[in-house]
């Protein structure tokens, strides 16, 4: 029986997960499973589903293709026929009918009377052109093709509900969907009037280091249970690992950790390190907003401080049990650790549904977010380099390793990157994020607002109020109303003119 420390006490009502490890990825698809599993046991209204023919590439007119894109609507707090409109922007993953009947935005879209609209993602979901996943067409997936996606779906709830320029619109977003609602503001300012971005990673990054920098300062901050004492633990299990691994005892390393096969190549053993370091990572991530295990929890375990660690045992046999813990919560008999089943598991166009292969290829063309373990700051494995991120681009899609700066280049100068001169965007972050480093944190001449919360983890304000929620995430969340009730009132106040 797993120790009740590891009972999930709240479930994630948004997750973006951008992030390429397995583990990771895996631990998204099932938070969102058990967040709409959960939702239902709460919400009583419906959302209307639909279906909109986009074009599958908004700038040529030689390609007349079309894709079906899925949306959900909610009529019930509408105030017509001048309410406002407040759209949920998806990004790498399912629409869920969730996504507007559930969440902050849409308490605020009752107080305000709102029409509730939500648009998936191209390529992913349901809204996946067919072979779609293929290589020579995933060149039509793009945050650019999706904004254009967007303005074209503005139109169609336009006509349909009969809107005029009485109905204001907001845009909401969290984690790549985030900076999607930043940047449909700044790119459609006549049809967006305000965005809200949560943990919105703004600016594309190559090699993002301070991911796991901020992992590591996230794992020693006693606010939220971390220690000095957690984090140098953490950095002895990986270290003694490798010891085990440079020793060449691949089969002790793979009994240990019940490996699927034993990690004897090195690109195996980057796929155990990546595994393990996912389970830190997500925890950190996700802290108190529906992962298994908080950071509370897991330093805790790790500084055996908690029955289930073991007292007086070593860094190695800790990170082991804690392997065996995850193992047990996805009810998975082994770790796999296969570089080939990686591989495999990227190049299948049979799953397109679980955004897996897509994202990756937006990682190489667009935003890189690779989160390397390189830097002496990292708690983790050396052993996670950019090279060995970065060889999937050619290897899955043909894209050079040379060609990833110039593509992270343009999507910063295209957006702006962390600077951005878009009005009325609000950025909202949490401090032990590490998707923090990446976002617009700051208020200035070019930004309308940036708030940071402390002690609060990826997404977090996106969530209702739920007993239990910190003090600040309580004042975050008043703090987005009144900007977008200010939204709200001076926009009016220009409809009078």
């Amino acid at each position: 029986m797993m120790p009740s420390v590891f009972h999930f006490v709240s479930i994630i009502l948004f997750i973006d997960l951008v992030s390429s490890g397995r583990v990771l990825w895996k631990a998204k698809e099932r938070a969102r499973a058990i967040r709409q599993q959960t939702a239902k046991q709460h919400v009583l209204a419906h959302a209307v589903r639909g279906r909109i023919e986009q074009q599958l590439d908004h700038f040529s007119a030689r390609n007349t293709e079309t894709f079906s894109q899925r949306f959900f609507v909610n009529e019930a707090f509408w105030d017509r026929p001048d309410g406002p409109v407040f759209l949920y922007i998806e990004g790498e993953g399912p629409l869920s009918e969730y996504s507007v009947l559930a969440g902050h935005h849409v308490v605020m879209a009752e107080a305000h009377g709102a029409l509730l609209v939500a648009l998936e993602h191209r390529f992913y979901g349901s809204s996946i052109h067919p072979g779609g996943t293929e290589t020579q067409n995933l060149q039509h997936l793009s945050s650019v093709q999706a904004l254009s996606d967007l303005a074209v779906f503005h139109q169609y709830v336009h006509q349909k509900y009969d809107l005029s320029r009485r109905n204001t619109w907001i845009s909401f977003g969290g984690s790549y969907a985030g900076a999607l609602s930043a940047w449909l503001r700044g790119k459609f300012p006549h049809l967006i009037y305000g965005a809200v971005a949560s943990s919105a990673p703004v600016r594309a990054e190559l090699d993002f280091s301070a991911y796991n920098k901020v992992v590591g300062r996230s794992l020693m901050d006693e606010r939220v249970g971390g220690s000095e004492r957690c984090l140098n633990i953490v950095r002895e299990a990986f270290r003694a690992v490798e010891a085990v691994l440079r020793g060449g005892n691949t089969t002790k390393v793979g009994v240990d950790f019940v490996c699927c096969d034993p990690p004897t190549s090195p690109e195996d053993q980057v796929e155990l390190m990546q595994s393990l370091a996912d389970m830190f990572m997500g925890s950190v991530q996700y802290n108190e907003e529906g992962v298994a295990l908080t950071i509370a929890h897991l330093c805790s375990f790790m500084t055996n401080q908690d029955s289930a660690g073991g007292q007086g045992e070593e860094p190695y046999s800790r990170l082991v049990k804690l392997a065996e813990l995850y193992r047990t919560l996805e009810r998975e008999v082994c770790l796999d650790v296969s570089h080939k089943h990686t591989i495999h598991s990227l190049n299948s166009t049979s799953d397109g549904i679980s955004g897996y292969r897509q994202w990756f290829y937006q990682t190489c063309t667009e935003f890189g977010f690779y989160q390397t373990c390189e830097d002496t700051s990292c708690p983790f494995s050396c052993m996670l380099t950019l090279q060995t991120q970065t060889q999937l681009c050619p290897l899955l899609f043909g894209i050079s390793q040379d060609a990833l700066p110039t593509n992270i280049a343009f999507t910063n100068q295209y957006y702006g990157g962390d600077e951005p001169h878009s009005q009325r965007v609000l950025y909202v972050n949490g401090d032990i994020d590490p998707w923090i480093q990446l976002s617009v944190v700051q208020n200035g001449s070019s930004v309308d607002g940036a708030i940071v919360i402390p002690g609060t983890a990826h997404c977090a304000d996106m969530n209702p109020t739920r007993p239990g929620d910190r003090l600040a995430l309580h004042q975050a969340r008043k703090e987005i109303e009144r900007h977008v009730a200010i939204w709200l009132k001076s926009a009016a106040w220009e409809n009078m003119v």
